[in-house]
């Protein structure tokens, strides 16, 4: 295979280590390319040294850790959060991921019979089920919009999801970048639209913190959810929830504990015993972003993922799932057509060639989801093209 030269945008970001040089950061398998960076995220030494700190700290002394220290030092997390990502420490609470904290949300909401939830067909499907069940416990409907898994626009996106959202509708949930197909959904630009029809919205934003830049009070939306475990380097389990001032009465966590009658941050802080290290970490994972080049980092990110997916395209015959413009650090194509099962055995197979990527189906067809990370460099995904062309060939 030809090998691509890298573009003239990612070949001038310079960071202080990137590509298999940056490996000696992380304790990832040399014998395997890992490709799915954004499914899992991968936890740099750093940040894991200081997890083991914690965990020894909380050993020494539950019950003083427990009752003296946490209470004040997740809330010094949450000011990191508020730095990072934009509102006041209060407004952030800690969920174990994205998951939690929308159940979290739509369990608070005052839903009536008639009433409906509204999604689209690229919601993460742990996301469509909740809302299902929830919905159903109260007599209310869940709306999917159906969006192409392959689309042309922002503005296409856009129209879709708010021609769908009529006067039973009582919450959008969008998402922020969708799982399966790697897309930037317009969610400025549709939250705008429903507040004006009186919907509240709660953005999934599972893949965003660390991916982009964010500033989520400007977004508009009621409530915003992302995890820190996956692009901004934090131990597994940190999930982050912020909720707008006006809303933070009716929100509670889907476990009540003792905070529960103590107001929003309160009820979120304590919900039991539980390993609140991941949390803690938040302020070491933001450092080892900047280490990796913060701003930069993303930026040679999206360049790689974009070169990367023209790449696998060009050498597999398929379709990228949207314009560049709608896509960072991770990438998503159609290979085909396929099911479950399929998708299933092809990510087998590449995982026994030590080639570790996401292979999902989606409407019918077989998507390959990419991701870009400072340990990922160009020749990762030629490796990827090869072998999963012989597969696709046999």
């Amino acid at each position: 295979m030809t090998s691509h030269s890298r573009s003239d945008h990612s070949r001038s970001i310079r960071l202080p280590k990137e590509g298999h040089a940056a490996l000696s950061e992380f304790q990832l398998a040399s014998d395997r390319l890992h490709l799915n960076h954004g499914s899992y995220g991968a936890l740099p030494r750093r940040v894991l040294a200081r997890q083991e700190q914690w965990r020894a700290e909380i050993e020494r002394d539950p019950t003083s850790f427990f009752q003296d220290t946490y209470p004040v030092e997740v809330r010094r997390a949450a000011a990191v959060a508020a730095g990072r990502f934009g509102g006041a420490p209060d407004d952030w609470v800690f969920c174990e991921n994205a998951t939690v904290a929308i159940n979290s949300v739509i369990a608070s909401l005052p839903l009536n019979s008639g009433d409906e939830l509204v999604t689209t067909s690229h919601a993460y499907g742990a996301v469509l089920k909740a809302m299902r069940v929830w919905a159903e416990r109260r007599g209310a409907a869940v709306k999917v919009v159906e969006i192409p898994g392959i689309v042309e626009s922002a503005e296409q996106v856009a129209q879709l999801v708010v021609a769908a959202l009529g006067s039973r509708a009582r919450l959008l949930v969008i998402d922020h970048i969708t799982s399966a197909t790697a897309t930037v959904f317009p969610v400025e630009q549709v939250v705008h639209a429903a507040r004006q029809r009186g919907i509240a919205t709660l953005i999934d934003g599972a893949h965003a913190p660390g991916q982009i830049a964010l500033d989520v009070p400007a977004i508009g939306c009621d409530w915003y959810t992302g995890n820190a475990h996956k692009w901004f380097f934090a131990p597994r389990g940190c999930g982050l929830l912020w909720t707008a001032p006006a809303r933070q009465g009716q929100i509670l966590p889907v476990v009540l504990s003792h905070g529960t009658d103590r107001g929003y941050t309160a009820s979120f802080d304590w919900v039991g015993t539980r390993d609140a290290s991941p949390w803690l970490c938040l302020h070491e994972a933001a450092e080892a972003h900047d280490f990796f080049g913060g701003p930069m980092l993303r930026d040679r990110n999206t360049g790689l993922a974009a070169e990367a997916a023209d790449l696998l395209a060009e050498a597999l015959r398929g379709r990228i799932s949207a314009p560049r413009e709608m896509r960072v650090a991770m990438a998503s194509l159609c290979t085909g057509e396929g099911g479950p099962a399929q998708a299933a055995l092809i990510r087998k197979k590449l995982q026994a060639e030590g080639v570790i990527v996401p292979v999902s189906a989606l409407a019918g067809h077989l998507w390959l989801r990419i991701s870009a990370q400072v340990y990922n460099e160009i020749s990762d995904y030629e490796r990827c093209a090869e072998a999963l062309g012989r597969l696709l060939r046999a």
